[in-house]
Formats: structure tokens, sequence, C-alpha cells
């Protein structure tokens, strides 16, 4: 796990890969918690007959946005960013999607620092955010994450 202590140590990995995350099982009962969370039941999810008779993977599959709420856990695997006051969860852009999670994927974060600035004392960070599939060439998405750092 890579440890980051201040501004000046993060800055140092501009343009490089942080690491990757370990694996992560999304089952079906992540996939229902998920759904009743956020109101969304759509049958590609939670309907696991309907799936197998009409559905295009013969499985359910992950939400997108259940995908993207695994960011924050699986960061925590690749970077301990010490010292802080504060962090912010600042912004998501450029997300697509690249292919669906069937139930019971494995899925893995790979990031790299693609920019980072001192905003009066602020560290606002834009890492690049992959998330792979195991056994799949092809990632589930792509997109650039934003933090906000308050170091002490």
């Amino acid at each position: 796990m890579l440890v980051i202590n201040n501004f000046e140590e993060y800055q140092s990995y501009l343009g490089k890969d942080l690491g990757v995350s370990q694996w992560h099982r999304i089952n079906q009962q992540q996939i229902n918690k998920f759904a009743d969370a956020t109101l969304d039941h759509q049958w590609i999810h939670v309907d696991e007959e309907k799936a197998k008779v009409d559905g295009p993977f013969q499985k359910t599959i992950a939400h997108g946005y259940l995908t993207i709420s695994l960011i924050p856990y699986l960061w925590k695997q690749i970077a301990d960013v010490r010292n802080i006051k504060m962090e912010i969860n600042y912004g998501i852009e450029r997300f697509k999607f690249g292919q669906a999670v069937v139930v019971d994927s494995e899925v893995q974060l790979k990031a790299k620092l693609i920019s980072i600035a001192n905003l009066k004392g602020v560290t606002k960070v834009v890492i690049k955010a992959t998330l792979m599939i195991k056994n799949q060439l092809k990632p589930a998405y792509t997109g650039d994450v934003v933090f906000l750092y308050h170091f002490a």
C-alpha cells in the first residue's frame, strides 16, 4: 500500500500508477442491498430467474452506480493518505462504462495520479480510476475521481 504524508509526497507521483486494490466479489446480496438503498429494482439487477431467460448475460448484473460506489472502499486499499484533517470526495468526471459486471464477478480498482494542485492549502487530486473485471480485457469503467485533502 502506498503511504502519502503530505502534498510534496503526493506530487511526486504525478503521472504515475499508484497501484491496484484487492479483488472484490460482487454477489447478489450486495446487488439487492444496493437496489433497496437506491430504489432501483430493475429486473436485470435483481430478478435472477428472468435474467437467466431474458437477460443478455443469463445472469443478473451489478448496477453501474454500485460499481462506482466501491471507489472509496477500493481506493483505501491502494493509498493511505495520512496527516489530513479532512478528505472530501469532490467529484467524478468523464466516466464511461465499458462492460457490465455480471453477478459473482471479481473487480479490482487501478489508480493513476493525473493531476494535483495546491489550492490555498487544500490539495486537489484527480485520479484516473479503472475498474477491472477478473479474466476480462475490457474494464467495467474508466473515469476521473477528484479528491480534496486538507493536510494537517
